[in-house]
């Protein structure tokens, strides 16, 4: 099987060359919203590539642009030396969520892609077999997804990529749905399978947030910077399989992978970011809690840390990967309750001040924060105060951040200043009517 034995050997056969790729959403009345900005990615015959980045980064989008099933607003993307003009033979997709149908068997479910290819119906079937005995779901052939465990969902649409002998398998976080243990035990199969040569690929391409993940199953890293998605740095991993998470080369690789996504922008990439208003108002703001942000603060000021924490280290002992604590960690420092630098977290003088403080002062505090910190609830509270009825509809906040961000992210934004908001005693808001007041709110 000279197709799968060469997908563990690196050459020098480029099969897919994105350069210069953009991708922008026009938007009426305003700026273009830029997703992905001067991006280049290279990938060999032979090798394992992770995009590592923050939600929003732009890496999904990024895999849309290389399978063909989006057109980049510019940039230039060949597979195989030839341009990319629409979707592409020879790639197949695994997602993060399952994806599978549910009134189909396991078999008709892998079968699905074969069929579209005009197979005939026992080359389906002998090759549908093979792939599920591969990723092991071997005998479960008759069940329906409603029997199976995620894990074993998820192994359906491996065998559905796999079964149509691509040279490139693309994979979208494809074990962000699993619980831990189930996940570890998929990268791990997987990878036996590829040192093995036993896949029918030839490389892969893996979208991922979960730094260790990267390290683990990856030849090369590409770390996205955000806003708009950029490759901010490329890492070569050195390691040979199978890999040894607690080896200290390893964690020390990991560290320093925390340190880039945490270390701020030099002025010179400030300068070459997406323009933002000058006040600030449409800074996009993580959906991050009060009651996480006191939970890490208080953690952060008690034993062992006493005021200091090594981002991985404390990422393993409250179970949450980088894109869940790296957002928790960017807000603290937003608010000036933390600092971040080089891959640790820091507890300021504030937020020692809000982890001693009784729960009328901590709002005070919270309030005075963000009023100071946080255009968007400045100038809520701002109209609100100007009103004659102190009221304001949440829409006329709601546009003007979509002037500057997805609808999405200017969703996120305003229920997060909500929160806030309410959380600090600064305005009421009315659901039903998508209204601010003052109302049962004590004046200052």
């Amino acid at each position: 099987m000279d197709q799968m034995t060469s997908a563990t050997t690196m050459t020098d056969i480029a099969l897919l060359s994105v350069r210069n790729c953009k991708q922008a959403y026009h938007k009426d009345a305003a700026a273009d919203l830029v997703v992905l900005d001067d991006v280049d990615l290279t990938l060999r015959e032979g090798e394992i590539v992770g995009l590592l980045g923050r939600s929003g980064s732009g890496k999904s989008t990024l895999l849309r642009i290389v399978s063909g099933l989006l057109k980049p607003t510019s940039g230039d993307v060949q597979w195989r030396g030839k341009p990319v003009t629409g979707p592409v033979d020879g790639v197949a997709m695994v997602f993060q969520s399952f994806a599978l149908f549910p009134w189909l068997t396991v078999q008709e479910n892998v079968e699905l892609g074969l069929e579209a290819l005009g197979i005939s119906k026992k080359e389906r079937e002998d090759r549908t077999e093979a792939a599920i005995d591969l990723i092991g779901l071997g005998g479960y052939d008759r069940a329906y997804p409603k029997e199976l465990s995620g894990g074993m969902r998820q192994r359906v649409g491996l065998a559905r990529a796999l079964v149509v002998h691509p040279d490139l398998l693309l994979m979208d976080e494809p074990f962000s749905a699993l619980d831990v243990l189930t996940a570890e035990t998929l990268r791990t199969d997987l990878i036996d399978l590829w040192m093995d040569g036993k896949l029918p690929v030839k490389s892969i391409l893996m979208v991922t947030h979960n730094i260790e993940e990267a390290v683990l199953m990856c030849d090369r890293v590409l770390v996205f910077s955000s806003n708009p998605g950029r490759v901010a740095h490329e890492l070569t991993v050195p390691f040979a399989h199978p890999r040894n998470r607690h080896d200290p080369e390893f964690r020390q690789m990991v560290d320093d992978i925390y340190g880039i996504m945490t270390r701020r922008k030099t002025p010179a990439e400030t300068k070459q970011a997406a323009p933002t208003p000058a006040t600030g108002f449409a800074t996009p703001l993580h959906p991050i809690g009060t009651n996480l942000m006191a939970g890490l603060m208080e953690t952060l000021a008690g034993p062992p840390y006493e005021g200091r924490a090594d981002l991985p280290a404390l990422a393993a002992v409250l179970q949450l990967e980088a894109d869940e604590l790296l957002p928790l960690g960017e807000t603290l420092q937003l608010l000036g309750f933390a600092e971040l630098t080089e891959g640790d977290i820091i507890l300021t003088d504030q937020g020692r001040k809000f982890v001693h403080a009784e729960t009328d002062d901590r709002k005070a505090l919270f309030a005075t924060i963000i009023r100071t910190h946080v255009p968007l609830v400045a100038a809520i509270r701002q109209v609100i105060d100007e009103r004659w009825n102190h009221r304001a509809s949440a829409v006329r906040f709601r546009d003007e951040l979509e002037d500057h961000m997805s609808p999405e992210y200017a969703e996120e934004t305003l229920r997060t200043a909500i929160s806030w908001g309410r959380y600090a005693e600064l305005y009421a808001y009315d659901e039903e009517a998508q209204q601010f007041s003052l109302e049962d709110i004590e004046e200052d």
